[in-house]
């Protein structure tokens, strides 16, 4: 008998909602605007209910969505979204109103440590031990997989937020932090720094050196502290692999000769682009709903 998952990509603008069965084959799929919570959800249920119709009961729903998120099992706002710039979204109970409606267990993830997960099971990151995934894009943010398993902590990884030396040229954007990656070389930052959007920016602008500066500042940290074997790097201000191959130069002079690691591996391969498409996304929310990972 066919399994079948719920899968929703929860973002600021759009919840991508898809039912998959466990050959990884998307029977039906939906995009719905981020409207408000109440609207938002109902419209979500509204589509998982009408597909339960004909496919029976889901084995589970997961969800990779924009946070922060309270991922503490044992807090009492456990499955909320906590303090969110997005306007109404802020203490937001995203699991249980789709819980109360399917029926079927909700896990809950942020978008990044999903994507790094669909990385680890069928992307770049494909069975390596340790798997972190960075977008670049509206904002930054990173996710962690360790022996196969999402990261939590206090909360969960907010690489988008380490303070690097940054550029003595630019100003950083965050309202929380003085250089941080985030406020340095997000689509956001990038506009207001320097005026144009990143996919506007020529070439040749003296942005980018600066831009995969920043970036490979942030690789040499990521590296020397989770020792990983793979940094996948992907979001839209990343479009081009050769940022990448720039970012991973930058990096190996960064690092001086210091990091000691097997000749075969070279940083090339393991600083690279995402091995996804476009639903790596939706992909993330099916792993977090198929595997039900515990925290590490």
């Amino acid at each position: 008998m066919t399994k079948y998952f719920g899968a929703v990509e929860a973002g600021g603008t759009k919840f991508k909602c898809a039912v998959i069965n466990e050959q990884r084959e998307i029977i039906a799929q939906t995009r719905i605007p981020t409207t408000s919570p109440e609207a938002t959800l109902r419209e979500v249920g509204d589509f998982f209910k009408l597909h339960k119709k004909s496919i029976g009961e889901y084995e589970a729903l997961g969800i990779a969505s924009f946070g922060p998120l309270d991922l503490q099992p044992r807090s009492s706002t456990y499955g909320y979204i906590t303090k969110t710039p997005k306007p109404g979204w802020s203490g937001t109970n995203i699991i249980l109103p789709l819980e109360n409606i399917l029926e079927c267990p909700v896990i809950l993830d942020t978008d990044v440590n999903g994507a790094a997960l669909a990385e680890y099971h069928w992307g770049a990151g494909k069975k390596e031990n340790i798997v972190i995934y960075i977008t670049v894009g509206t904002g930054v943010g990173g996710g962690v997989v360790i022996n196969g398993q999402p990261l939590h902590g206090l909360i969960h990884p907010e690489i988008g937020h380490i303070l690097l030396p940054g550029h003595p040229d630019i100003t950083c954007t965050c309202p929380f932090h003085s250089n941080c990656a985030e406020g340095l070389v997000s689509g956001t930052a990038i506009r207001k720094i320097w005026g144009q959007s990143a996919e506007d920016i020529e070439e040749k602008h003296e942005a980018w050196d600066i831009i995969t500066l920043v970036l490979s500042q942030l690789c040499h940290n990521l590296l020397v502290t989770f020792s990983p074997q793979k940094i996948i790097m992907g979001g839209g201000v990343l479009a081009s692999n050769r940022l990448i191959n720039t970012i991973v130069e930058k990096t190996e002079r960064s690092l001086g000769g210091y990091l000691s690691r097997p000749i075969s591996a070279s940083l090339s391969k393991i600083i690279v682009p995402t091995g996804l498409t476009e639903d790596s996304g939706l992909l993330g929310a099916f792993a977090l709903a198929q595997s039900r990972p515990h925290s590490i």
